[in-house]
């Protein structure tokens, strides 16, 4: 697969995607809204660019349980100008987070190379089609959240309970080629399609664990899986860690994700060590 000007050439290694919130209330406390984002965007790429990250995925709105959605027009106002400095800097491919076609059209044009949704085209009828007609890649997440299922502590921050599945990977499994099928029908080539099983996104402790640990069911769908386990709440509930303490749990979940699930890229915060454990987990089964 082609993103931006690089070749990704799935199965000789694992690729890192470097996480850039540009939120004020993102649950792993890394948010860069502030007085200055884009400065603070592009010393925080400079340190993944120079770690060796694949790709930058920039997004401009929290998806944490309980969290309130933002206009297209913040969003925007959030993303475009951090994307536009990102392009002009560096050559390392830009992902747009966004299930918003009227954010991604503007991100494309800033300089994005990839639509990172995580509603799996399913929020935004007009993002399949706009995703066909530029030809760029997208990643379809799986996501079942539901603001009626989360739970909210002040130290553990969110997470999602009493959320049931008939048998979880059969239905993960399901509901992502729903999600194929659209974007199939918008014209969007197989080739151009990643697939998210979506850590954290309606999911339970346990269902997140499980998921994890059966991953590599998902491998026969035919797809580069990408997996994002990244400070997420399942490992703050696991270890009983706040945010910025869940960097081993963090390590833990990423070198499952590649032994047992085949993941083909890793979303993650904290790029410069995790790169190594991706590195090191490569060198052992790849």
């Amino acid at each position: 697969m082609k993103i931006g000007n690089r070749d990704f050439i799935w199965g000789r290694r694992t690729y890192v995607m470097g996480i850039l919130n540009i939120t004020p209330d993102s649950f792993s406390g890394d948010g860069l809204f502030a007085h200055d984002a884009v400065e603070a965007a592009l010393q925080q790429a400079r340190r993944f660019v120079e770690a060796g990250v694949d790709l930058l995925d920039v997004g401009g709105e929290s998806t944490r349980p309980g969290s309130q959605p933002v206009s297209a027009e913040e969003e925007l106002q959030r993303t475009i100008p951090v994307v536009q400095a990102l392009a002009a800097e560096f050559d390392t491919p830009i992902s747009i987070d966004t299930y918003k076609a009227s954010t991604a059209a503007a991100a494309l044009d800033a300089g994005a190379a990839l639509v990172n949704d995580v509603w799996g085209l399913r929020a935004d009828p007009d993002l399949g089609p706009l995703v066909a007609a530029r030809g760029v890649p997208v990643i379809l997440m799986h996501n079942r959240s539901q603001p009626a299922n989360a739970e909210v502590r002040e130290r553990l921050g969110g997470r999602y309970v009493g959320v049931e599945y008939a048998e979880l990977i059969h239905d993960i499994r399901r509901e992502l080629l729903e999600s194929v099928a659209i974007a199939r029908a918008a014209g969007i080539q197989d080739t151009h399609i990643i697939l998210d099983p979506g850590i954290g996104f309606g999911k339970t402790v346990e269902q997140n664990l499980e998921l994890l640990d059966r991953g590599g069911e998902l491998r026969y769908l035919g797809y580069p899986l990408l997996v994002g386990p990244s400070r997420k709440s399942f490992i703050g509930y696991t270890l009983d860690l706040p945010p910025d303490q869940r960097i081993e749990g963090t390590a833990a979940a990423v070198a499952v994700s590649i032994v047992r699930g085949g993941a083909d890229i890793v979303r993650v915060h904290d790029v410069e060590p995790l790169m190594r454990v991706v590195r090191m987990t490569d060198a052992i089964v790849r």
